[in-house]
């Protein structure tokens, strides 16, 4: 919603540039995605590490119960 207003404020402000920017939106989306699924794939990964080192100390707490 805040975009939203921000872009009427430019639209009322300098319309060129707000109708640019309303075009150039899905191209810099699309350019913006490949970036998008390396950070997710990279932070599976992560999340994968860390569950694969607190594994042992997880079977060590199971055990004392």
């Amino acid at each position: 919603m805040f975009t939203v207003i921000l872009w009427f404020i430019l639209f009322v402000l300098c319309w060129p540039i707000a109708v640019l920017a309303l075009i150039l939106y899905p191209f810099i989306w699309l350019l913006m995605l490949p970036f998008r699924l390396i950070g997710i794939t990279v932070e599976g990964l992560f999340t994968f590490l860390k569950a694969l080192i607190l594994l042992p100390a997880k079977i060590i707490a199971g055990f004392g119960k």
